[in-house]
């Protein structure tokens, strides 16, 4: 990546972790992708990426290697996800880290967040061509074993709860329940059940309430309407431990405001 990447825009000092202060709120910050505790110098990328140093986190991610690669994948796609404006290179990240994760897989075939990476660039890049093209491109699958991958590695697994019930809800939205059923084995009761476990595993999460909203709106149409905004309401009441927290909940209140 030659051009430099955005700088986040919520700085804030109680997002800097040392490894000491990391250490202690691993715990509570990787609930939602139950990533262990790095035992080398990868502990540096993750402090930049809580921090919101996005682009420094990728560096030394990269070059730590290893649990590394992980806090690259993490990093460039929530940058590319919330902080990329420009629509090519956000999607040309997207299919980079979902490379970085596959080629990771062949090293680390025990590793879950290996495949919750593929799934989630993978995801968020068919969403900015659009799901039928994606669809049609055979990404749908992919995400689907992918993340059936993940939760049968990791099965607390929050974030991949979310990503799965996202897969059914748009799959549904997309072509319907009887196509998405007998074609890509989606189906709104699993989307749903996705949903909940993902909120009872991170209880304090505010992106598992902003999707369970979207995909309630998508499976339900107007009557979950006040659920969903009461979702959002929630989302953006919640406190922030790191960066990307800041950039979810931000993403509620805009939401809120629309």
């Amino acid at each position: 990546m030659a051009k430099g990447w955005a700088k986040f825009p919520y700085p804030d000092k109680k997002f800097v972790y040392t490894a000491a202060t990391l250490k202690k709120a691993w715990d509570r910050l990787h609930r939602g992708d139950v990533e262990p505790f790095p035992k080398d110098e990868a502990v540096e990328a993750w402090i930049a990426f809580h921090a919101g140093d996005f682009q420094r986190a990728y560096e030394l991610g990269l070059k730590a290697g290893g649990a590394g690669i992980t806090a690259a994948n993490k990093a460039q796609a929530i940058y590319a996800n919330y902080l990329e404006e420009d629509e090519k290179r956000k999607l040309q990240m997207f299919q980079e880290v979902a490379e970085r994760a596959a080629e990771q897989q062949r090293q680390e075939p025990k590793n879950a967040n290996a495949f919750y990476w593929q799934a989630y660039a993978l995801g968020r890049y068919g969403q900015g061509i659009s799901i039928a093209k994606a669809l049609a491109q055979g990404i749908g699958t992919q995400v689907k074993n992918a993340l059936d991958t993940a939760l049968k590695l990791a099965p607390k697994h929050a974030d991949a709860h979310i990503a799965s019930g996202a897969y059914h809800a748009e799959i549904i939205d997309k072509v319907g329940a009887m196509i998405g059923g007998l074609t890509y084995g989606a189906k709104k009761d699993a989307g749903l059940k996705h949903y909940e476990t993902a909120l009872k595993l991170n209880p304090d999460s505010a992106i598992a309430r902003i999707e369970y909203a979207n995909g309630l709106v998508m499976l339900e149409g107007k009557k979950a309407l006040a659920q969903a905004e009461k979702l959002y309401a929630e989302a953006a009441a919640c406190e922030p431990h790191d960066a990307m927290e800041k950039l979810d909940i931000e993403l509620a209140k805009a939401e809120l405001e629309d």
